[in-house]
């Protein structure tokens, strides 16, 4: 599992190093309603293609060094020691235009420019509230998954489509 204090010291280290990354996923949501709404077992960052050589050498310091899934250009998962996780979604363009991770059957997915959040009372930057909605699209909802929509419908505004008002 990641704490607050995880997240935030791995966007830190990422920063110093000059590497840009967005939250995405569960912790993303936390970040756009402003607090831990449960526990998390993983990281989703959006990262720029072009400095995923630096994302990964500081992931690799920090004892991310264990490779759970190559699926790139889509996306890498790895995990450190203690079984903490961290999934990258690499995105062609910038962090003030955004940019398109390229899929896996050759399509793109266009991630905007980040928004701003919130976790453990610091600012992060963030994937969007109506970019999350459309990240959990195309497959059956978990209750996690409709939980979390719900949250950050109930937090944004944003609109939910059918498939999570049921």
């Amino acid at each position: 599992m990641l704490g607050e204090s995880d997240v935030l010291e791995v966007l830190e280290l990422l920063a110093r190093a000059g590497a840009m990354a967005w939250v995405d996923g569960g912790w993303g949501v936390d970040a756009l309603v402003g607090e831990t709404t449960r526990p998390h077992s993983d990281l989703d960052l959006v990262v720029l293609l072009d400095e995923l050589d630096v994302v990964r050498t500081c992931l690799a310091e920090a004892g991310f060094t264990r490779v759970l899934r190559d699926w790139l250009p889509t996306a890498l998962a790895v995990a450190d020691g203690a079984g903490r996780e961290i999934d990258l979604h690499p995105v062609t363009g910038t962090a003030r235009a955004g940019g398109y991770q390229l899929l896996a059957d050759g399509e793109r997915f266009h991630f905007p420019a980040p928004t701003i959040g919130a976790i453990g009372g610091r600012t992060v930057r963030c994937v969007d509230a109506a970019t999350q909605v459309r990240c959990h699209l195309g497959y059956e909802p978990s209750e996690k998954d409709r939980r979390d929509m719900a949250r950050l419908a109930a937090a944004t505004g944003v609109e939910l489509p059918e498939e999570y008002s049921r």
